[in-house]
């Protein structure tokens, strides 16, 4: 039995150079390892799609001010409502929908201006080019107007665990990848989507809302992700665990990960439908597609991410 090497600070500091993909795509690249989605892996993706079945991997947005709701709530608010339409004739309703999507309870996916390492941002953009007036001007949501459309991969590191779901702060290794990998029968190959269920959306919705913490990868699998070429992760907590053990960084996988990887990330996503489907078709990949928001210099958007068998 091996021996897990667990890095120090100053190891997962000394990512942000040898994982790094700046001037790997070019010096201008704000796709980062989008750039590992290529056609034919988009074509793979689509021989996937056999039974026809389409299934949501987002949460269900929920104007509420819980625990783990760390901005501003959800706002939803009707313009005008059926209440007094006219019996005889046309009538319609509207509403306003507004709600800060950064965080631990929206389905959304980071662009790669949302986190910054020594004054940067990905492929060596100044921080600074995320301003107040102009908003984001570089490494912006838009970046990923085509979609992401590529072959998923769902880890169910529950099952690994033998339990529901993981704790707060608890860590997933390379070895639990690689042990789901190997029990469920797939491989996460380069340009691939990989979907993270750590049972956190689950936990949410039999317990309540977390006051603190959640599970998530530990900084020991960054290379993995690297060596493996993952697109894009989704993940039903975030990415990290946290507390991450590395008070420095806070959140190593979001720094090291979207900052010298160019790696997109989509947080607090919902596997417990997905989960029952991949069991009932013994089948753990699947075309995944998601489509943010073209929203203009926005530094990430809200996405109901799906999954096609």
């Amino acid at each position: 039995m091996t021996t897990r090497q667990i890095p120090t600070e100053e190891e997962v500091l000394g990512y942000m150079t040898s994982l790094s993909n700046w001037g790997r795509w070019g010096p201008d690249d704000e796709l980062g390892t989008l750039n590992l989605i290529t056609p034919e892996k988009r074509a793979q993706a689509g021989s996937l799609v056999r039974e026809g079945i389409s299934v949501t991997c987002s949460r269900l947005i929920v104007p509420e001010g819980a625990a783990d709701v760390t901005s501003i709530p959800p706002l939803h608010y009707m313009i005008r409502t059926g209440e007094s339409a006219p019996a005889n004739g046309p009538g319609g309703s509207s509403d306003f929908i507004g709600f800060s999507f950064h965080g631990l309870t929206i389905t959304h996916l980071d662009a790669l201006c949302h986190q910054f390492w020594d004054g940067k941002m990905y492929n060596g953009k100044a921080a600074s080019l995320v301003m107040a007036d102009q908003k984001a001007t570089a490494g912006h949501i838009d970046r990923a107007q085509n979609g992401v459309v590529t072959k998923g991969v769902l880890l169910d590191i529950t099952k690994v665990r033998g339990k529901d779901w993981l704790e707060a702060g608890e860590g997933v290794f390379t070895e639990d990848l690689e042990a789901a990998e190997e029990a469920q029968g797939v491989r996460v190959e380069e340009g691939d989507a990989l979907l993270l269920r750590l049972g956190w959306y689950k936990r949410r919705q039999e317990l309540g809302p977390p006051a603190s913490g959640r599970p998530g990868l530990h900084a020991e699998t960054l290379p993995w992700l690297r060596e493996r070429g993952v697109s894009i992760i989704v993940a039903d907590a975030s990415q990290d665990a946290d507390p991450s053990g590395y008070p420095g960084l806070g959140l190593p996988v979001h720094r090291v990960g979207i900052v010298a990887m160019g790696l997109w990330l989509i947080d607090a996503a919902n596997f417990e439908d997905l989960v029952q489907v991949c069991n009932q078709l013994n089948r753990w990949e699947f075309m995944f597609i998601v489509a943010p928001l073209r929203f203009h210099n926005a530094t990430g958007s809200p996405v109901n991410p799906l999954a096609i068998f």
